[in-house]
């Protein structure tokens, strides 16, 4: 008997650990859906709040609302980074709205760099339709996977990892990128650190790169931060700290 409840045990045991994995599983992307669409909708006086958006009323609902146009044109590459990226996701297309998807359009100038970022809310699968790219991502115990894709190459970049990639070429490149939520959201890595608002205290970037103020200053300079500098430091916010 004794035999047999050990066992019992164990089965119970790796059933409620299946039922946890699946359910990790079911809810690793957007939630289901509850109707058959959900075009996010302006006039929130006759609309229901789904999903973090209004849903227009299904009888407004026309073939146009699930078009958008104008993505074959390439985006503005004219900036420091030389590559633009044009995500097309629910705060550009209502349609998308509780559909769990995203597209963008990624150009690249000669020599052009998609800044390393991370998608904290998708996974995204990146396409390449034209030029040569160096591309990759960093995992969370900081191993880097690298490679160069050209026309045709898919790589994929797993939700909340680092990643890039670059034109290798002295010629325009673009590719089409798909994500597995509406709204994957977007952290440019270097902008985060340097083009805070208000600014990062300076004690924890010189300390966490082991360089200068100076240094600091310099790559504040790259990314536009022209917030003013108050004053703030350790000090200071422990002393505005309420107990």
């Amino acid at each position: 008997m004794e035999k047999i409840r050990v066992a019992n045990i164990a089965i119970l045991g790796m059933t409620i650990c299946c039922m946890i994995f699946c359910f990790n599983v079911a809810n690793a992307s957007d939630p289901s859906l509850l109707q058959d669409f959900c075009v996010s909708a302006t006039d929130h006086h006759s609309a229901v709040f789904v999903n973090g958006k209004f849903c227009k009323n299904p009888n407004d609902v026309k073939v146009t609302d699930f078009l958008f146009k104008g993505f074959n044109k390439p985006g503005n590459t004219n900036n420091l980074q030389e590559a633009s990226a044009t995500i097309v996701d629910v705060n550009l297309f209502p349609a998308l709205n509780t559909l769990g998807v995203t597209i963008a359009r990624v150009d690249f100038g000669p020599y052009g760099l998609n800044t390393p970022h991370l998608h904290h809310r998708g996974s995204e699968t990146f396409a390449v339709m034209e030029g040569t790219l160096y591309a990759g991502f960093v995992t969370s115990d900081n191993k880097l996977f690298d490679t160069v894709i050209t026309k045709g190459d898919v790589i994929a970049f797993p939700q909340g990892l680092i990643h890039f990639q670059m034109n290798m070429d002295n010629t325009h490149a673009y590719a089409i990128a798909a994500f597995g939520s509406q709204n994957p959201g977007r952290i440019n890595v270097p902008n985060s650190l340097f083009g805070t608002t208000p600014r990062i205290l300076d004690d924890v970037l010189t300390k966490g790169f082991q360089v200068s103020v100076m240094d600091i200053e310099r790559l504040r300079a790259q990314y536009n931060n022209t917030s003013i500098d108050t004053g703030r430091s350790i000090l200071k916010l422990l002393s505005e700290r309420s107990y």
